[in-house]
């Protein structure tokens, strides 16, 4: 979303022979993306999966800022056989803050009924002076006092 790059034609294109269709430095960058994994977990039991059946679905609208990657509907049952994401909620901003903003507007338009989800725990975050400013790392949630 923030470089305009399809880097899953990308993929394609390598796993059948063909060249990259960009260079490293023609890459350029517009404003700031962050990515939430919707995850079919419980993060108040340590973020155990939470199977069941998805009895309400309702993702937020998408538009040119945000994007909803998924392949689950209402009725859908989540086994606990699979990676529990549900889906990718992508959402793009001229800078961080706004992309923070529109983040929160987006999880708090997302309703998913019948299971557990990371959605809550993810909109908190987005309240988080540590989020807020990217100070951030791969075990910041398990270090953090604020859980």
């Amino acid at each position: 979303m923030v470089t305009g790059t399809d880097l899953v034609l990308e993929q394609l294109r390598v796993a059948a022979g063909e060249p990259l269709s960009f260079t490293s430095q023609s890459i350029v960058h517009r404003g700031h993306a962050i990515e939430w994994r919707i995850n079919a977990e419980d993060p108040e039991r340590g973020f155990l999966p939470t199977p069941g059946r998805l009895t309400r679905w309702s993702p937020p609208r998408e538009t040119p800022a945000v994007r909803v990657d998924t392949f689950v509907h209402a009725g859908q049952t989540v086994t606990p056989y699979y990676d529990s994401m549900l889906a990718k909620l992508i959402v793009k901003g001229d800078s961080r803050a706004e992309a923070l903003e529109r983040s929160a507007a987006a999880l708090d338009a997302f309703v998913v009924e019948g299971v557990s989800t990371t959605i809550g725990f993810q909109r908190a975050m987005i309240e988080h002076r540590d989020f807020i400013e990217g100070r951030v790392h791969t075990r910041w949630i398990e270090e953090s006092d604020d859980r």
